[in-house]
């Protein structure tokens, strides 16, 4: 009898390991855990659009403004286009002024931006782009393309006038180094080039504006309350004779892919 109650017990014992056995063993397989990695990518070409002009005060890409040439008020604002490019570039209109036989300085109207709001006034300015995406650097310069003329007029030349730009701010949205602007700018109306501002390499990607001084109200020749940006100016010496007609001038701007050395 002994005998047979411990075998009993034996099988009783073995019939229980074995029910509960499978009940470890799925616990175990729920445990386990298995690591498997997948990429994410994005491609970046560049970008040949021009972008369009931007206030100079606040210049975001996504914000922009319809400046308006004094000297040919209904031409297009589209730039070089290309994925380095001349956005925009203020022409100058130096106002309406009396004969003077004296030395005087002229300044600049300023920049007019145009909307349903109305005209708002902002000082002169150049705008670059670089959406090359190789961060490489950049240059830009100007040359004034001869003196102040006038072919129909007897005094056919403003002998001795002279453009001088100063007071720049370089401002843009994007978090890498700004280009360097030049201080001061004299332009030669024989044609040599100028220094404008230039990007070094790993400087001057995205988007760019170099805008001259501030606006100033002042009253002109004829009693008129004029916005003016003392900052780009004339210089006319006294003994230059002037007859009362228009004279103008060209300005050439040259961006170039030439990273700048300043």
């Amino acid at each position: 009898m002994k005998n047979k109650a411990m075998q009993l017990a034996a099988i009783t014992t073995l019939l229980s390991c074995t029910a509960i056995s499978p009940l470890f063993a799925s616990a175990e397989e729920k445990e386990k855990k298995v690591n498997y990695g997948s990429n994410g990518m994005v491609v970046f070409i560049p970008n040949e659009d021009s972008q369009r002009p931007v206030d100079p005060n606040d210049p975001d890409p996504e914000k922009p403004v319809n400046p308006v040439d004094p000297t040919d008020p209904g031409g297009p604002n589209s730039g070089t286009g290309s994925s380095l490019g001349i956005d925009f570039v203020s022409s100058l209109d130096f106002g309406i002024n009396e004969i003077s036989n004296k030395e005087k300085i002229y300044y600049a109207n300023a920049q007019v931006l145009t909307s349903s709001e109305g005209n708002k006034y902002v000082p002169n300015y150049a705008q670059i782009s670089d959406n090359r995406g190789k961060n490489a650097g950049w240059k830009l310069t100007v040359k004034q393309e001869g003196q102040f003329a006038n072919a129909a007029a007897q005094n056919k030349k403003l002998t001795g006038a002279q453009i001088k730009f100063e007071n720049p701010t370089v401002t843009g949205k994007t978090e890498v180094t700004p280009p360097t602007a030049a201080k001061e700018i004299k332009l030669d109306p024989n044609g040599a080039e100028s220094l404008v501002m230039s990007a070094k390499p790993t400087e001057g990607a995205g988007l760019w504006v170099n805008r001259w001084g501030q606006v100033d109200e002042v009253t002109n020749a004829k009693g008129e309350k004029v916005q003016k940006n003392k900052a780009i100016s004339l210089s006319i010496p006294g003994k230059t004779p002037k007859d009362a007609v228009t004279y103008s001038t060209k300005l050439t701007w040259n961006l170039s892919d030439v990273p700048g050395n300043k």
